[in-house]
């Protein structure tokens, strides 16, 4: 599949490579057709919740997946993830170093007010 550099993001190749080489977090990309809590991950994939938090975090760390949140009528939000990109791309550079580059579908206008949300309630 060609893809425009620009809808391309660098990445860091230790994290990407890690997370895609573990197979639980493999498992959860593929569960992943629509945003999901830990919980409902945990169920979908058949994989414990203390080992699922774990397979989250290292999938967010390498920017696979995005986190959202859930609003709920008693107020008690939950986290949701969605995978977040649809291509991974390695490459040798011209000083034939490895370069990865991580395609991410095109937000629509809600998606990104939700993704500036969710940054700024992780920073507050």
């Amino acid at each position: 599949m060609a893809r425009d550099r620009s809808a391309m993001e660098s990445a860091e190749l230790t994290a990407v490579l890690d997370a895609l080489d573990d197979a639980d977090a493999r498992a959860i990309i593929r569960g992943l057709e629509e945003p999901m809590t830990a919980s409902e991950i945990s169920d979908t994939c058949d994989i414990p919740l203390s080992t699922t938090y774990r397979k989250l975090d290292l999938l967010t760390d390498a920017a696979l997946l995005a986190e959202g949140t859930q609003i709920r009528a008693d107020g008690h939000h939950a986290t949701t993830y969605e995978v977040a990109f649809d291509e991974v791309r390695i490459a040798l550079d011209e000083d034939r170093d490895f370069d990865v580059a991580v395609g991410r579908p095109e937000q629509t206008p809600d998606e990104r007010l939700a993704d500036i949300w969710s940054r700024v309630r992780r920073e507050t």
